[in-house]
């Protein structure tokens, strides 16, 4: 890569670790990263930073006014730090000229995430750890089930949902899955619904899915199911689902997801109130377990999505090249 000149590019919602990883790996790329550890803001004149290239994280929305500041200041391509794009208005940045690129990090690090939420909601771990701290060492509350007796609905077979698939068959467990298009060993949606003990949801976030988990859906789930969301909050009507744990209907749910976590997940809230009454109700219910979209946060995938960032801007600025003539 010595005959191309330094590739600059601007990173937006730069957490600590993530700054490291940029600087420790930018020379392989002969790249000059800018690190901006304030997210894209939504109004206002963005600073020109003499980079077309921009890398974005999933935990701040890129409105249409957001775009507009970012290619009054010479961007034409984002690179989000995520594989989805769902927090980007990416028909404003198509109108705008802005292409949108995404990273595929390592499936592994959600993957075993989901297996473990299972795990933990089916063995009712959140009143086993709450009991401990409090020194009620009791089990007659907490008993179990065991994954190999219970069907698993695998809702989304991309990158992650195969590797959750994979995993689950170590476990002897009956496997469902689903996906939009149909597949090989694909099942109806409704007959994933009412087979399984336990739904697990990976499709992406987009018109389309945005609350597939609905009334209509939970009605159709065997009493006593259990829900998993490691893909994103809006895939479940958040207001049905505490009523199906308020009634009984579902048995429990292990959610990293959650609709309204922008400007909570990722923050110290302890101090200050927080404005979502869907994590206020949930957070009191002892079979429903709440993590903070931490399901892909590991090294491996660390590296993979800034790599992957890195290549991302390169190639375009290769492309952008190749136009110009």
């Amino acid at each position: 890569m010595n005959n191309i000149k330094s590739l600059g590019i601007t990173v937006f919602s730069c957490e600590k670790d993530e700054e490291e990883m940029f600087y420790e790996l930018s020379p392989r790329f002969n790249a000059t990263p800018k690190i901006i550890s304030a997210p894209v803001p939504a109004f206002g004149v963005i600073q020109d930073y003499g980079n077309q290239c921009v890398s974005v994280c999933h935990k701040s929305r890129i409105s249409e006014s957001s775009l507009l500041a970012l290619r009054k200041a010479g961007v034409k391509y984002i690179s989000t730090r995520s594989v989805g794009t769902d927090h980007i208005d990416v028909k404003a940045a198509r109108k705008l000229g802005i292409s949108i690129g995404s990273v595929t990090y390592s499936p592994d690090s959600v993957a075993d995430y989901t297996l473990m939420l299972m795990l933990m909601a089916i063995r009712n771990a959140k009143l086993t750890v709450t009991g401990a701290e409090k020194y009620d060492f009791r089990a007659g509350a907490v008993r179990g089930k065991e994954l190999r007796d219970m069907t698993v609905g695998v809702v989304g077979t991309g990158r992650i949902g195969k590797a959750v698939i994979d995993r689950l068959h170590g476990f002897g467990c009956r496997v469902l899955a689903y996906n939009k298009s149909g597949g090989a060993g694909c099942v109806t949606l409704n007959k994933l619904l009412e087979e399984s003990d336990i739904i697990t949801l990976h499709a992406p976030l987009n018109s389309d899915t945005y609350h597939m988990i609905n009334r209509k859906q939970i009605e159709i789930m065997k009493q006593g199911a259990f829900l998993v969301n490691t893909g994103r909050g809006g895939l479940v009507n958040t207001g049905e689902l505490i009523k199906a744990l308020e009634s009984g209907k579902l048995g429990g749910a292990a959610l990293d997801v959650l609709e309204g976590e922008e400007g909570i997940f990722y923050f110290d809230c302890s101090q200050k109130p927080i404005d979502n009454k869907f994590l206020h109700k949930l957070q009191k219910m002892p079979n429903v377990l709440i993590t903070a979209h931490t399901a892909y946060y590991t090294n491996h995938a660390l590296y993979d999505t800034v790599e992957i960032t890195l290549k991302n801007c390169l190639e375009f600025e290769r492309k952008q090249k190749e136009w110009i003539g």
